[in-house]
């Protein structure tokens, strides 16, 4: 793994990254700033916000979190960078799906060819777009890869529900708004060997089977906003990192019975 920064690297490295979306189109500051406080307090790992240097010039002054800045202008990338951007990312293609304007394989890649030959030496995400087939996101992944590109996004489609009024909703919900970015996960992570992170439709309770479709990190941003203050933030943060860490526990627990019964059978034979 290819991270340059050290706590990133080992978040990945375990399975265990959480990034915070303050809102790639929220310029709101004083938003954006509970936002981050609440995410340093819940023991998020980065956070990802809206590509603007003055943004990242005032969260930087009050959190020592890694920020991540997304966009599809290498312009405003280089910009961030300058001023202490740890990871730019090529995304936040919703607001052009929105105008029905659609982003192509080549052109994806283009983007990330140039971006990377601007800046060699930061650590670049780049998000393949859900609009794509499986094969061509397939085909994405591997391109991006051998560009030199750090970490893959899988995004999906949101679905719009009334409001849930019992636990199993809740369930149903959870599952259809993250199952698209999860088959994306799935698939990508075991043709790639960089990190894979999941985002859109995530919550508490899909966030945790995340790490089981192979991702190494999850993004979780309206889940965050749609709460009213900072110690709620922080306290549904602080949620999602506690069941990514039982998650992994189990994991190793399962992996460990599994080793005892192979090392049990052998030596009955």
């Amino acid at each position: 793994m290819s991270l340059s920064n050290p706590k990133l690297r080992k978040a990945f490295a375990d399975k265990q990254a959480l990034k915070i979306i303050t809102g790639l189109s929220n310029f709101d500051i004083h938003k954006i700033i509970q936002v981050a406080k609440a995410a340093e307090i819940g023991g998020a790992t980065y956070l990802d916000i809206a590509a603007n240097i003055d943004i990242v010039k005032a969260v930087k002054q009050i959190t020592d979190l890694p920020i991540c800045v997304s966009s599809i202008d290498p312009v405003e990338l280089c910009k961030c960078a300058s001023v202490g951007a740890d990871i730019i990312e090529i995304g936040n293609f919703d607001i052009f799906y929105n105008k029905g304007i659609n982003f192509s394989e080549s052109q994806v890649l283009d983007l990330a060819k140039e971006v990377r030959v601007l800046l060699p030496n930061i650590d670049l995400c780049v998000t393949i777009p859900h609009i794509f087939t499986l094969s061509q996101q397939l085909c994405l992944a591997s391109n991006l890869e051998d560009i030199g590109v750090d970490i893959l996004q899988t995004e999906g489609m949101s679905t719009k529900f009334s409001n849930v009024h019992d636990n199993l909703q809740y369930l149903c919900q959870s599952i259809t708004q993250s199952s698209s970015a999860l088959s994306s996960t799935y698939i990508l992570s075991s043709l790639v060997d960089i990190p894979v992170m999941t985002a859109s439709g995530l919550n508490s309770l899909s966030a945790a089977i995340a790490a089981c479709y192979g991702a190494s990190g999850i993004g979780i941003g309206s889940a965050i906003i749609s709460l009213e203050n900072t110690y709620d933030m922080s306290i549904y943060i602080d949620e999602i990192v506690s069941s990514m860490h039982c998650q992994q526990l189990s994991t190793i627990n399962q992996h460990s019975l599994v080793m005892q019964r192979s090392v049990f059978s052998s030596t009955s034979v």
